[in-house]
This record gives structure tokens, C-alpha cells and sequence, in this order.
């Protein structure tokens, strides 16, 4: 078979990855890739929300499956616009995307089926938005309703921080149309946990839990970012939780999304606070999370070529999925300055000297003569398997002293809690 995975981050060189061992797969593409994905699979200069483009080249070199993974091309109807050209497709279409894409969609969706989550209003005049938040007072939540490459949420701890948010997202469009509607919600407090669960429509099955690190400093500390690392599991999500979410959470959800007229197919990602009174849902991406896929893919047993075709064709409860026991953790080694300004174009040096045991997941570099340079944000996903969480962090660490590139960060706390 020929695959072509759509993308060019961490997440995608993890499931790149993971698809490269499929005996069933002869040729892997993906458009646009980077650096490193380029050692495992033939790089399409197309960018990744360029549908048309996508659809043409698939049916030109006669692709017999895609990978859609990122939102922004879920969200446009590349996985529709696949299928309408008789190509088959991992992800969701674009009327069941709309659960990540729209921040109050999701949170209506709950509210109507009784899915646990944070109290919440949502507005589109930035007054109204204004009153709203001195009504309730700080800590707040305030999310843009759309789109906005993970960043687009504010947890404000003062009233100050909210206000701010709130007029650099309705005012100032600091997020585009993304923030011309924003949600205002509660604050919850408690562990975080993401849990994927690969879905067919119907059927689901969750992959194993994991925790990310948003915050760009130690300690939960600084600006939001796409994610500063990840491990798999979680020791929070204990099994008795596991069956609670999939009670009151996981299953309404696909539930809910079947009597909206919107199956879900593809990794419906629940993002969960474990909260005092129980579990409850802080996010719907509808997509792999990304640092997260990192390390859960890493722990993966089962083809996921098998897997993700078992979404598509509405059969994985005919499918058995096995993971690794041990854990996963991947720390993410940023340029300086991200998730604000940062420079590209740095020399990365050490990744020679990386072992066996650990794989460095590419996600910000660009390969030119031979050399791998720094190309984002986020750019390397340092990520390790080992019997224990510790013992997964520590050689994680270890591989990490050994790589180096001019203003490289990265959190020394990932996993520490």
C-alpha cells in the first residue's frame, strides 16, 4: 500500500513512526514533513491546509490511504474531499471536526447530553464578555471559540489576566475569526489527563492515558504553548476513574456525535480535569494531541495501519489493540523565546550520539546539506520507553544533555509531579 500521512510536526513523525513498521505499507508520503520525517518517508512540499492540492497529488500517485492529522485540514473537509474522490481516509469529516472547532459547539453538546464539564457562557460583543467576568470574578477561563494552534486558552488567574485576554482576542483579533466568539468558563482545579480513543463511529477504544505540560517554564509557569512534553500513563488515571469516563464521558460523547447526525471517526481526544466531584471534560481535539501522541505511541503494540483502517471501515470492535506495559516520556527542546518570538536556522548538534532505546521525534527542523536545522517552535520530542515513569524521564533527560543548538529550551519538571 501506499500511505501518505498529512502534516509536518512531532505528532506526525511519531505516526510515521509507528506506520513504518506495517508490513502491509510499501510507500510512505507525507506532505509537507520535515527534517527528520524525511528519513522515514518521501516529503511533498504541500502545505497541510491545501485540500486541493492534497486530493491531487493522492490521486495522481494513487494513494491508498491518507492520514489527515492535523485540525486545521479536518476542520476545512480534507477528509470529505478525500472520500468524494474515492480515496480513503483516517480523521474525522468536517461535521464532526466542528467538536474541536468550535469551543461552543462542544460545550453545548455536554451541556444537551449531560457530559460532564466547567460552567460556562458564551459571548460575541467584548462588553457583555467584560461584565460577564467581574460577575463571576478570578481564577477564570477564557477561551477563543476556535482554531488557534493550542494556544488560544487563558487561565486567568487575575482580573487583570482576563481582561487582557479577552480584548486581545474580541479586540485586538489576536487569534483572527478564531477569538471573534469567545467561551468563559469556570476554573476548575485537580490532575489533568488526556485520554485518545481511536473511534469508527460507533465503537471506541481508548489509548492509554497521558499528561502534558502546557506552560512554557517550570512549575506550570509562563505562556501557554502547543505542549512542553508528555509522558504515558498517567499514575492519576486510575482504572475505577477509566471506567468512570468512559460511563459519563467517552461513550455519551460518541453517542451524542451519532444523534447530531455526526459520527466520529478517527482519535477523538478528551482532554480531562479530575476534578473533587469527579471527572470532567476541559477539551475536544479531534485529533492526535501533540506532545502526547509521542510517548503513547511509543507504547503501542498493535499495527496502527490496522487500527486506523478498523476506524475507517467501522470494525474496531473486531480489533484487539495491545500496548507495552512500562512508560513513555518525551521532553519537548524548544528555540528560545517560543511560544513569543523566536529565530530559526541554528545548527542542531548531538543527535548522532542518541542510543537505540530513544527516539528523537522531529518536529520544527529542516534537513540542508546534510545538516539538521532548527525550522519552529517546538523542535525536537526527545522521548523514552523504560519498565517505570522514572526511569522513563531520566533516560529522556539523559538523551537530551547530549543535544544541543544555539538558544535551545526545554522544561526540566516534565513528568516531576
Amino acid at each position: 500500500m501506499k500511505v501518505l500521512v498529512v502534516g509536518g510536526g512531532g505528532r506526525e513523525h511519531a505516526m510515521i513512526h509507528a506506520l513504518a513498521k506495517s508490513p502491509k505499507i510499501d510507500k510512505l508520503f507525507c506532505a509537507p514533513g520535515n527534517g527528520g520525517i524525511a528519513a522515514q518517508a518521501e516529503c511533498v512540499d504541500i502545505k497541510a491546509t491545501d485540500v486541493d492540492a492534497m486530493v491531487a497529488f493522492a490521486k495522481d500517485h494513487a494513494i491508498d490511504y491518507v492520514v489527515v492529522a492535523p485540525d486545521d485540514p479536518l476542520a476545512l473537509g480534507m477528509v470529505d474531499a478525500l472520500e468524494a474522490a474515492g480515496i480513503p481516509a483516517f480523521g474525522p469529516r468536517k461535521n464532526a471536526a466542528i467538536i474541536e472547532a468550535s469551543k461552543s459547539f462542544s460545550k453545548d453538546l455536554m451541556k444537551k447530553y449531560n457530559i460532564p464539564t466547567a460552567k460556562y457562557e458564551i459571548f460575541t460583543e467584548m462588553d457583555k464578555a467584560l461584565d460577564y467576568i467581574h460577575t463571576e470574578g478570578a481564577p477564570i477561563v477564557v477561551k477563543a471559540d476556535g482554531l488557534a494552534l493550542g494556544k488560544g486558552v487563558v487561565v486567568a488567574q487575575t482580573m487583570e489576566e482576563a481582561e487582557d485576554a479577552i480584548r486581545s482576542m474580541m479586540g485586538d483579533k489576536k487569534f483572527g475569526d478564531a477569538g471573534a466568539r469567545v467561551v468563559i468558563e469556570e476554573c476548575m482545579s485537580g490532575p489533568e489527563v488526556s485520554v485518545l480513543c481511536f473511534v469508527d463511529g460507533e465503537h471506541l477504544s481508548p489509548m492509554l492515558s497521558s499528561q502534558d505540560h502546557k506552560r512554557a517554564y517550570n512549575d506550570d509557569k509562563g505562556p501557554n504553548t502547543g505542549g512542553m512534553g508528555a509522558f504515558a500513563p498517567s499514575p492519576k488515571y486510575t482504572p475505577e476513574i477509566s471506567q468512570i469516563c468512559m460511563d459519563t464521558i467517552f461513550r455519551p460523547t460518541v453517542d451524542a456525535m451519532i444523534a447530531e447526525g455526526r459520527p466520529f471517526k478517527g482519535c477523538l481526544y478528551f482532554g480531562l480535569m479530575l476534578t473533587s466531584n469527579g471527572p470532567k471534560v476541559v477539551e475536544y481535539n479531534s485529533r492526535f494531541g501533540d506532545p502526547e501522541t509521542q510517548p503513547v505511541l511509543s507504547l503501542l503494540k498493535t499495527d496502527l495501519l490496522d487500527i486506523m483502517m478498523a476506524c475507517t471501515n467501522g470494525t474496531l470492535d473486531q480489533l484487539k489493540v495491545e500496548w507495552s506495559d512500562g512508560a513513555a516520556c518525551c521532553i519537548v527542546m524548544a528555540s528560545g523565546g517560543y511560544p513569543m518570538d523566536y529565530k530559526k536556522g541554528y545548527e542542531i548538534h548531538g543527535l548522532d550520539s542518541i542510543g537505540d532505546d530513544i527516539f528523537v521525534y522531529h518536529a520544527g527542523t529542516k534537513l540542508e546539506n546534510d545538516k539538521y536545522l532548527t525550522n519552529g517552535g517546538r523542535v525536537l520530542g526527545i522521548t523514552a520507553t523504560a519498565e517505570t515513569l522514572e526511569h522513563a524521564i531520566g533516560k529522556a533527560y539523559d538523551a537530551v544533555k547530549g543535544i544541543s543548538f544555539q538558544d535551545a529550551h526545554y522544561r526540566t519538571d516534565i513528568g516531576r509531579k
